[in-house]
């Protein structure tokens, strides 16, 4: 019997958003996590433009943006800066908000749609087989679980990974990365607070109730052992060494050491077994890129699972997911990567040459909008296939046609199909459907996958058949119920 057609395990950003996603579209689903309590130990801070343009698309990101701090631009190195401003994104910033916030926001939603959420629920065992996955729970309660697929969104040292054989490729950074909550009598007046130089890095980040989490990588301290306590000197030493300040450093409430990594899963999925998040891809937290892949991972799995739940998947539709996300995922470690060789490198003669390339490189507004696009997530597109429009695999941009702002517009999860008026859209109970006058810079007609990419387009306006064959081939022949939530 099955417990759910589909099991996440873990409650943290990327299970909680790929359960919403799944709840959306009329999939029964259920969370495993393995801790008992949530935890009271926040992580990610930065949500970029992308992610808030998906959470927008559900209706989530003005809440979000509430609980936050908005930063319009970034030095990644000392002398250049890269404003955020220039980017075509109704989310020209970074939001700092702390993990906790945005979980908040995610588990709500799920509550609101029906998605259990099982605490103290350890996966120790799993089989799969040709119709489903089994799963061995352990506990106090021990008991298996079945469903038709299980993603695991169970962290760094995922329990679902090792279970299903996949290998974590990469390597571990040298150089200790020191965090400590503290409060502040001299304050960074901008919330975020980032400096750099040859000796490391540091950020002061603003919880927004008076707290900061303060974060140091100080090549002086690497090779401290991860279990001596960082103490208020310790962090202060570096902060004044780094950025000439310790920002009036009072005494911790908690403070911890620990070794970051650069690692990704070989494969994404095994039969019916998906991975996501940080248990596909863990890098340097240079960046602020973990919580973010990780939710879009959840965007772009979701909607593929609910189509093989419900018997309309198109031919590859689930490898798919591994062959977009996986590059994706390479590309987020080889960015951080970069950033922490920037900030980290122990040549001084290649640091200062990479810190006037990146200088150079910043004074020209392509290549700003190139390094702004990669950071933010808005630059990201998937490949398309040979002859088909050039929107084709790309993110869609915050448009109004017709009166409708399209990221409203796909707030149910259904694909979003724009069409000039007049048009007839065939098998319009699948799709959303918006009527708007062509216009210049943009195809006649296209269909907006439910994560927000452009699936089909049409140059010219297009024949009834065309678009009733683009809407059969992403969408099936069976209308499956919607959730609103």
């Amino acid at each position: 019997m099955l417990s759910a057609d589909v099991i996440v395990v873990g409650a943290g950003p990327t299970g909680l958003m790929l359960a919403c996603e799944l709840a959306l579209a009329g999939v029964r689903c259920r969370v495993l996590e393995r801790r008992a309590e949530e935890p009271n130990i926040t992580r990610a801070f930065a949500v970029h433009a992308r992610t808030l343009e998906l959470l927008d698309a559900r209706g989530l990101a003005g809440e979000v943006l509430l609980q936050g701090v908005k930063v319009p631009q970034v030095a990644p190195v000392p002398g250049a800066v890269l404003n955020l401003a220039e980017l075509p994104t109704p989310y020209p910033m970074i939001l700092i908000v702390p993990q906790s916030g945005t979980e908040k926001v995610l588990r709500a939603r799920a509550e609101r749609l029906g998605v259990p959420i099982v605490r103290g629920a350890e996966v120790v065992g799993l089989r799969q087989d040709d119709s489903g996955v089994e799963l061995e729970i352990g506990g106090p309660s021990p008991r298996t679980e079945r469903a038709r697929y299980v993603v695991g969104c169970d962290g760094a040292h995922s329990a679902v990974r090792r279970l299903v054989g996949v290998d974590f490729v990469g390597k571990q950074y040298e150089t200790h990365i020191l965090l400590a909550d503290m409060r502040l009598d001299d304050p960074p007046p901008d919330g975020l607070y980032a400096a750099t130089n040859t000796q490391g890095a540091v950020v002061a980040v603003p919880f927004g109730d008076g707290w900061y989490r303060t974060i140091a990588w100080d090549r002086l301290r690497e090779q401290v052992p991860l279990d001596v306590p960082v103490t208020r000197a310790e962090m202060a030493d570096a902060f004044t060494r780094i950025a000439g300040t310790d920002l009036g450093m009072g005494e911790p409430r908690w403070s911890t050491r620990f070794l970051s990594e650069r690692r990704q899963a070989r494969r994404y999925r095994v039969g019916r077994v998906f991975l996501a998040g940080d248990a596909a891809h863990v890098h340097s937290p240079l960046g602020g890129q973990g919580m973010n892949t990780g939710i879009q991972d959840a965007m772009n799995l979701g909607w593929k699972l609910a189509a093989a739940v419900h018997g309309r998947t198109p031919a590859g539709l689930l490898d798919s997911y591994e062959g977009e996300r996986h590059p994706v995922g390479a590309s987020v470690l080889a960015l951080t990567d970069l950033f922490n060789q920037l900030v980290l490198g122990h040549s001084r003669i290649r640091k200062a040459a990479q810190w006037l390339a990146i200088r150079t490189i910043l004074r020209f507004g392509r290549t700003r909008r190139l390094i702004g696009g990669r950071l933010t997530g808005i630059g990201i597109a998937y490949p398309r296939p040979r002859g088909a429009h050039r929107w084709v695999g790309r993110r869609l941009p915050d448009l109004t046609c017709g009166g409708t702002r399209l990221y409203e517009a796909m707030r149910d999860g259904r694909f979003l199909l724009v069409v000039p008026p007049g048009t007839d859209a065939g098998g319009a109970d699948l799709v959303h459907v918006v009527h708007c006058a062509p216009a210049a810079g943009r195809p006649a007609a296209f269909l907006v996958r439910p994560d927000g990419y452009v699936a089909w387009a049409s140059t010219g306006p297009p024949a009834t058949a065309a678009v009733a064959s683009a809407v059969t081939h992403w969408c099936g022949a069976a209308t499956q119920p919607v959730h609103s939530g």
